[in-house]
């Protein structure tokens, strides 16, 4: 069985970061190691939430598998919370990178034009370093101006995102991916560049008109759960792309009208299938 580790902070009660990535990896047949870099009573659209951060745990924990002869398919990191943690991050990468293993940074900070709050310059700069560590980056159009120092536009064509794409191949990456792309009215998805082949590829399914939380951490789950299960870049990112859009979907007919996350306990069994189709086409 293959088997990723996922770094990233872990709300107990909230639909994102480590209580979606773990769930949905493991439905996807994927054995899934957590290393959790803060724990948060809710996710932070609550009020008076609650943070035990856990910087300082981070290393022990990897020392201990490192101990025990334990190696990863993927390391697959979301929300880093300090530039303190990016650096541990580093030294993870490097105690545990194989020939083989794929890391894969989805480079949470940013969206609508803005830094997330409490971010700064600073940690734009530590991310951007971060990705050059990465196989795969999956930024959004925000922090991938912020990266690249590329003005962030709400319209735009597709020679914007290929300049966009050919900056942050800069950073050091292999494979980087922008996502929320929307090159036609009512379309959106993603763009990606292989920067040993040279080749682009691009998918867009039809866009759904809501907004929830953690739907970014279901996209980045799925991406690297389908690509550690064998299947091409451009299938990875569609069952990623089609599945967040399925349960966005789905979400949105619950009468109870839920706020804090997304209904993707209900759509696993579609993933399943989803995965199991584009494995029996490939």
């Amino acid at each position: 069985m293959k088997r990723i580790l996922t770094i990233q902070d872990i709300s107990c009660l909230g639909k994102c970061s480590l209580t979606i990535a773990l769930p949905v990896i493991s439905a996807m047949g994927v054995e899934t190691v957590i290393l959790p870099t803060a724990v948060l009573s809710t996710h932070t659209m609550f009020k008076n939430f609650t943070c035990k951060d856990m910087t300082d745990q981070l290393l022990p924990i990897a020392e201990h598998w490192k101990s025990e002869g334990v190696t990863f398919d993927a390391i697959y990191t979301g929300y880093l919370g300090s530039s303190e943690q990016m650096e541990i991050v580093k030294q993870i990468f490097n105690m545990f990178k194989e020939e083989d293993t794929q890391i894969f940074i989805d480079p949470v900070m940013a969206d609508h034009g803005k830094l997330y709050p409490a971010f700064d310059e600073t940690y734009v700069r530590y991310n951007a370093d971060l990705c050059g560590c990465a196989d795969i980056i999956v930024p959004n159009l925000t922090e991938a101006c912020f990266m690249t120092g590329m003005e962030y536009k709400e319209v735009y064509d597709e020679a914007y995102i290929l300049e966009l794409l050919h900056g942050l191949a800069k950073l050091g990456a292999r494979i980087v991916v922008l996502t929320g792309v929307s090159l036609q009215e009512g379309k959106t998805g993603v763009y990606g560049y292989n920067t040993e082949t040279g080749k682009t590829f691009h998918y867009q399914n039809s866009r759904v008109d809501a907004t929830y939380h953690g739907t970014g951490d279901i996209f980045s789950s799925v991406s690297v759960g389908a690509l550690v299960q064998g299947l091409s870049l451009q299938d990875a990112f569609q069952v990623a792309a089609d599945y967040t859009a399925l349960t966005i979907e789905t979400t949105l007919k619950n009468p109870k009208k839920p706020w804090y996350g997304v209904d993707f306990e209900k759509t696993i069994p579609n993933l399943i299938k989803m995965l199991q189709e584009k494995k029996a086409s490939s």
